[in-house]
């Protein structure tokens, strides 16, 4: 794979790619760096500075989809964290607020991490691939997000952009 000297978005997402090969949970977009392998990552930034990362995977000391069986409830996996959750949760145990921060990330936000980075001050968000989140309401997340105030626009890297 050959990546050249890119822009900001570009770099940031894939930081986001790169981080969600760590995860454990194998739901969600195929990985850019693995292909056939599933997951998510997440990068908060602010000021052209990275302040936290996060994947899809378990609370520590929990069993990680990897080594049990998904925990599946009306077809979406309960038993992880989403990597957006992960990395705002990364920056309260490092003591740095994520208000004012962009959120690049391989997934579409789901209702629920929509909530989280409203209340955690992100101004704006910007996605990978489309997630189908849970409670059938994937279609409300943008507007959802622009109400408060958030910019959200997607940037969808394929592996045949850096061959």
């Amino acid at each position: 794979m050959k990546i050249p000297r890119t822009d900001w978005d570009t770099y940031w997402m894939l930081l986001a790619h790169l981080t969600a090969t760590r995860s454990t949970c194998d739901r969600g977009p195929e990985l850019l760096f693995d292909p056939g392998r599933r997951g998510v990552g997440a990068v908060l930034v602010r000021d052209k500075r990275m302040i936290a990362g996060g994947y899809s995977g378990s609370a520590p000391g929990q069993p990680h989809c990897s080594d049990a069986d998904h925990l599946m409830v009306e077809g979406h996996c309960v038993r992880t964290l989403h990597s957006e959750v992960n990395a705002i949760l990364q920056c309260a145990l490092d003591g740095v607020s994520p208000a004012g921060a962009a959120l690049y990330c391989t997934a579409s936000p789901c209702f629920d991490c929509a909530k989280a980075i409203i209340r955690a001050g992100i101004v704006r968000v910007v996605y990978g691939s489309p997630y189908d989140s849970r409670y059938g309401l994937s279609g409300g997340v943008g507007a959802m997000l622009t109400k408060a105030g958030i910019a959200a626009e997607e940037l969808a890297l394929q592996r045949s952009d850096f061959e």
